[in-house]
């Protein structure tokens, strides 16, 4: 299995909630790069369910999100402690969001300005979404203990991500021609246009980029009092 078939299975079993299949992935092939908080994530749930198998994967995987440290790491670290008491449970209040959604709200378009999250399902409103709602009067509530509001961050930290791949690339010329096409407007378009030269590093961006931004949506939610859970539907 080549890097790209690993990480979609690895997602494909996340997403399905099967929690016997992620154990057997994890302690049979090499984890797929950069893809801790997605692996972290899955772990949770396994742990919660007493996979068989669940709890040495889930302490490997703190180890290793604690070693990287990068945004959201630490929190999931502690998650991971907590499901299996091992360190103390953190004071925050569960929600099951998404957090790919929540980052694409997050780090969007700031013209089109962040959204919301409806705290008793964990659905993630991008702004057009409320502003459609609104016009067709499906709903105007602005009570607070039914949502929590989303401040688009804007994209800012999506370039420093493209910055720090290219720095991590040990192919340089490559690396020129990449650092060359995030310079000026439309870098992130020019980016993965120039990148889709070379498949097996448009996986790893995926990868990187997808694990960085859950890891900043997890932080942000922490900030707010939350921790993520799966989303309705997925097994728990």
């Amino acid at each position: 299995m080549d890097e790209r078939e690993a990480l979609t299975h690895l997602r494909s079993i996340v997403i399905r909630g099967d929690k016997a299949e992620l154990v057997t992935a994890l302690g049979r092939d090499p984890w797929p790069a950069d893809s801790l908080q997605l692996i972290g994530d899955g772990l949770l749930a396994a742990v919660r369910a007493r996979a068989d198998g669940s709890a040495d994967l889930a302490h490997a995987c703190a180890t290793a999100l604690r070693e990287r440290g990068w945004a959201g790491d630490g929190e999931l670290a502690e998650a991971l402690d907590a499901s299996q008491g091992i360190g103390p449970a953190p004071m925050l209040r569960p929600l099951p969001v998404d957090l790919e959604d929540l980052s694409m709200v997050l780090e969007g378009d700031p013209v089109q300005g962040g959204g919301r999250i409806e705290l008793s399902g964990g659905e993630v409103w991008p702004q057009s979404a409320i502003e459609y709602a609104e016009e067709v009067g499906e709903t105007d509530d602005d009570d607070p203990d039914r949502w929590l509001w989303v401040h688009c961050e804007g994209s800012h930290e999506g370039y420093l991500d493209m910055e720090r791949f290219i720095d991590d690339l040990d192919d340089p010329p490559f690396a020129g021609l990449l650092a060359r096409a995030i310079s000026g407007r439309g870098a992130f378009r020019r980016f993965k246009d120039t990148l889709s030269e070379r498949p097996d590093l448009m996986t790893r961006w995926y990868a990187f980029s997808n694990d960085r931004q859950r890891g900043r949506a997890r932080r942000w939610l922490a900030a707010e009092g939350f921790t993520p859970t799966l989303p309705s539907g997925r097994s728990e």
